[in-house]
């Protein structure tokens, strides 16, 4: 007797400690089949209420993944598939997988064919949860863009230059550890103009005048006036 009371004990406080609520019954109806949850069984033909599924809020800012888990055993799939509600706006954390820049929205960490390791998975935005989900908001300061080249990630910086109206040479500082530009656009904030997303050539620099404006077959004096532009550029 005292080993049954004992048994109802343990099976209570694993009931009490579960992370699965609902308000309504859940029974094991169908196991070993493909669906672990099953919330539209009952009562399909009307609206019903208590149905929608409440997902676990985030801040990928600042999550990192127990990878003491990761033996091949538990959790074989690396996290792949895993999704989450993303309640911050910022950079995921170095070393739970690429650096991403995330919003407010659900994501889903890809990381195929991965067993014991997260490095190579990414926080991807699950489509259209939120207007700005998945976005970029590139600043003044180095932004982590949603592009990758060759696994090499792609940054961007917003910046201005001014003119005088008599030469090619513009002041388009290359931000720390820059090695190559992936892409620019310049432009005129307020307008709808936009005047190249090009220069005649570009010197990986911080010194005065290190770009030449123009298009890559010819240079060109822009008229003296202030330009906005956004850098898109690789590191090593």
């Amino acid at each position: 007797m005292k080993k049954i009371i004992l048994a109802l004990f343990v099976t209570a406080g694993t009931y009490a400690s579960a992370q699965v609520l609902s308000n309504g019954a859940i029974t094991n109806q169908f196991p070993n089949e493909n669906i672990f949850l099953d919330g539209s069984t009952n009562n399909n033909s009307t609206v019903n209420d208590g149905k929608g599924l409440l997902f676990p809020s985030t801040d990928l800012t600042q999550f990192t993944f127990k990878t003491a888990s990761l033996d091949g055993i538990n959790f074989p799939s690396a996290y792949d598939g895993m999704v989450v509600y993303n309640t911050a706006t910022g950079n995921t954390v170095t070393g739970n997988g690429v650096v991403t820049a995330v919003t407010p929205g659900f994501y889903y960490f890809s990381n195929p064919g991965q067993s014991t390791d997260v490095a190579p998975g990414k926080w991807l935005p699950l489509g259209g949860s939120n207007a700005n989900a998945g976005k970029v908001n590139i600043l003044t300061t180095e932004t982590i863009t949603n592009t990758s080249v060759n696994n090499k990630q792609v940054y961007a910086v917003k910046g201005a230059f001014t003119t005088l109206g008599t030469s090619t040479a513009v002041n388009i500082p290359a931000p720390a550890g820059m090695t190559a530009m992936y892409g620019i656009t310049i432009y005129k904030a307020g307008t709808n103009t936009v005047y190249d997303r090009s220069l005649y050539s570009y010197t990986v620099a911080t010194s005065a005048g290190n770009a030449i404006t123009g298009s890559p077959s010819m240079s060109v004096v822009y008229p003296a006036d202030t330009y906005e532009y956004v850098l898109e550029y690789l590191k090593n």
